[in-house]
């Protein structure tokens, strides 16, 4: 086996995520490909299917993981707050309203930058703060594109409905109305990472009483265009 690091089975482990980057893979092929035992390619596999770094297409065949595409969210996060603070001061100033950047850990989601109004009644959500999933414009953006078992496991308790994850996938942006705190809208688009997967939400929120019971109406442009540019600045090489 080249490259060979001396820990077998990392060594191994590696070898059948080089071979899945290829595309999809049945058991034979994995074995063909790595030159592992049959029983010791499956239990790899398993358990690499296990931690979400290896799944399966509708033919069984083994196939890279949403893991993989989360880490990687995570090691361009730095790129994506970089490029944060000026969009969110531009879509504050552009809307009147506080702006908020979410992403998603685990069974919650994290204010990781944030730009608020300067003037009046407000909505401010503190960065570093975590909020539930089950709630809330961002909540939907970072839920709408996930796959089918997770995103039927996040829906369990949730404010909102599959049909209406279908309408915010449909539309491009989410929003909600007092599903987080009584009193509040938001309006959220997603951030899309290098393989388009979506790695964070953009949220302007604010009171109801000025954003309406209908807040996509007037805010979900500036909302959608705010993360284009951020999805541009994480694919710039």
């Amino acid at each position: 086996m080249e490259n060979t690091s001396g820990v077998g089975v990392l060594d191994k482990v590696t070898s059948i995520l080089g071979t899945l980057e290829a595309g999809p893979a049945t058991l034979g092929g994995l074995v063909a490909a790595t030159g592992m035992a049959r029983p010791t390619a499956h239990r790899l596999a398993v358990a690499l299917e296990h931690h979400r770094l290896v799944s399966r297409d509708v033919q069984g065949r083994f196939m890279l993981g949403p893991r993989l595409g989360e880490l990687s969210a995570a090691a361009g996060e730095d790129r994506l707050l970089a490029a944060a603070g000026s969009v969110l001061a531009q879509l504050r100033d552009a809307t009147g309203e506080s702006a908020q950047l979410y992403r998603r850990q685990g069974e919650v989601r994290i204010c990781v930058a944030a730009a608020e109004r300067l003037t009046g009644l407000r909505d401010t959500v503190p960065v570093g703060v975590t909020l539930p999933m089950k709630v809330g414009s961002a909540a939907q953006i970072l839920l709408a594109w996930e796959e089918p078992e997770r995103l039927h496991r996040g829906l369990q308790g949730a404010r909102f409905t599959a049909t209406a994850l279908s309408g915010v996938r449909r539309r491009g942006w989410a929003q909600s109305v007092g599903e987080r705190e009584a009193g509040v809208a938001s309006v959220a688009a997603p951030v899309r990472g290098q393989s388009n997967r979506v790695v964070a939400a953009v949220t302007v929120s604010g009171p109801i009483e000025r954003l309406s019971r209908h807040p996509g109406a007037q805010l979900s442009q500036a909302v959608v265009e705010a993360a284009h540019r951020l999805t541009e600045a994480l694919r710039q090489p």
